[in-house]
C-alpha cells in the first residue's frame, strides 16, 4: 500500500515538472475485489529524458574506463 502511494505521488510530481518518455504500457491486476475476479488495468511506465541521458553517460564513462584499463594491462 505504501508503494502504491509513493509511486502515484512520484508520477504526479514528475509529470508536472519534467516531460516524460513512455517506456512501456503494461497490464496489471486491478485493485481490490476487481483484481480478485480477474479484471485488469493498464499502467504506463514513464521516465525522464534526464534519466536516459544519465544512463547513456554512465555507459560511455564505464566504457572509457574499461578501455583504458585494458590498454594499460596489455
Amino acid at each position: 500500500m505504501h508503494t502504491e502511494l509513493l509511486t502515484s505521488s512520484s508520477a504526479v510530481a514528475l509529470s508536472g515538472a519534467v516531460p516524460t518518455i513512455t517506456v512501456a504500457t503494461v497490464t496489471t491486476p486491478a485493485a481490490g475485489i476487481f483484481g480478485w475476479i480477474g479484471m485488469t488495468t493498464t499502467a504506463t511506465v514513464a521516465v525522464s529524458p534526464l534519466a536516459v541521458i544519465a544512463v547513456a553517460g554512465l555507459a560511455v564513462y564505464g566504457g572509457i574506463k574499461a578501455y583504458r584499463h585494458l590498454q594499460a594491462n596489455s
